[in-house]
């Protein structure tokens, strides 16, 4: 299987936001970690992989240092990655589903997309969305189950009131996961010294001909 995981280089919840000026904040002072909804994105493709065979590919649009993020996720089990670059703080969903598409069409065919239900600093959770309607794939957002059988892949997520649903959907799709789905392992030394020689390809976010107003 080909699995894409889109992954947001965020602020850590736990770090202190200096802000500058009237929309932005220093983020040469704050530590940054992957999306922990992400994580679960991450781990579930892992599994799939370790299954099923295959290749795990992170998809990351950010600035230059949201490498480290990627080599994180390597260090989980990815192959390896793709960071496109932006020198923009804040990206609209719109553009940053733009750029996703692009990044994955320019790589190859994906048997499944996955990501986290929403990000955890701009909390505008329609990217997801987006990156669905651009790829014209089916979506299914904050799964807890996840089970891929013949093509086909069942999942089951909460709708509210404490009622759940549960959903077959073909494949390729894009699907955002949640808390539940798995438990993130935590990655050992060795792991984390074989992610620094994985490769990650870098371009901008230009090269995929895609404008940032």
């Amino acid at each position: 299987m080909q699995i894409y995981v889109c992954v947001k280089h965020v602020p850590d919840t736990a770090a202190n936001i200096k802000i500058v000026g009237d929309n932005g904040f220093d983020d040469g002072g704050c530590k940054f970690i992957a999306n922990p909804y992400d994580e679960y994105a991450i781990e579930q493709a892992v599994q799939l992989v370790e299954k099923n065979g295959g290749e795990v590919i992170i998809v990351t649009v950010g600035k230059a240092a949201a490498a480290a993020t990627i080599r994180a996720a390597m260090a989980m089990g990815a192959h390896r990655g793709i960071l496109v670059t932006v020198d923009s703080q804040f990206l609209d969903s719109q553009t940053t589903a733009q750029a996703l598409k692009a990044a994955i069409d320019k790589d190859g065919q994906p048997d499944l997309i996955l990501a986290g239900k929403g990000a955890v600093d701009s909390e505008g959770f329609q990217t997801l969305y987006r990156l669905a309607a651009a790829m014209g794939l089916p979506v299914v957002n904050e799964i807890n189950k996840m089970e891929i059988v013949d093509g086909k892949a069942t999942v089951g997520h909460e709708i509210g009131g404490g009622a759940r649903e549960r959903l077959e959907v073909s494949l390729p799709c894009v699907l955002g996961t949640t808390k539940g789905l798995n438990e993130p392992r935590y990655p050992k030394f060795p792991d984390i010294m074989k992610a620094k020689k994985k490769p990650i390809n870098q371009m901008s976010i230009a090269d995929l001909g895609i404008s940032v107003d």
